[in-house]
């Protein structure tokens, strides 16, 4: 098993450098046709995918300083890509929510990853994908909870 977790973990470091490469997004972006600051992107897609959500979270989300955050989702907002809300739990926290503009803008960046991810899959049969999915989605969950119950 050791010489697996150890493939395992250079496949994950590879898999996180190249989805960390600033020209990625910009090709994502560019190929979508949006006009949006780099730094940002990551940004309203979590709000998108997992908001309503918190600046903390975002920011532990994405590893970068909530301070940082806090100012990025500001100008978000700014743009009216995003909005924020009391939370329903904490009426402390104002959270993070997608606008219908910035579902609009999520939705042309989803369609241009569609078509990247078609190019990277075009040589994988139907199944070969559905067993990445279904086996991603079980390391994810499981890894969560890992960290979660430390």
């Amino acid at each position: 098993m050791s010489t697996q977790l150890k493939a395992l973990h250079g496949a994950l470091i590879r898999i996180a450098s190249v989805m960390n490469r600033p020209s990625n997004d910009e090709r994502l972006i560019e190929e979508a046709g949006v006009l949006l600051d780099r730094a940002l992107f990551p940004l309203l897609v979590g709000i998108e995918r997992v908001g309503p959500i918190g600046v903390v979270e975002l920011a532990d989300r994405v590893g970068r300083d909530y301070t940082t955050v806090s100012r990025q989702v500001a100008k978000l907002e700014s743009l009216n890509l995003v909005s924020r809300q009391k939370s329903a739990t904490d009426s402390r926290v104002r959270e993070a929510v997608v606008t219908d503009e910035g579902r609009a803008m999520t939705d042309r960046l989803d369609v241009a990853r569609q078509k990247m991810g078609r190019r990277i899959f075009s040589d994988w049969s139907p199944e070969e994908v559905d067993d990445l999915v279904r086996l991603m989605t079980k390391f994810v969950d499981g890894l969560e909870g890992a960290t979660e119950s430390r």
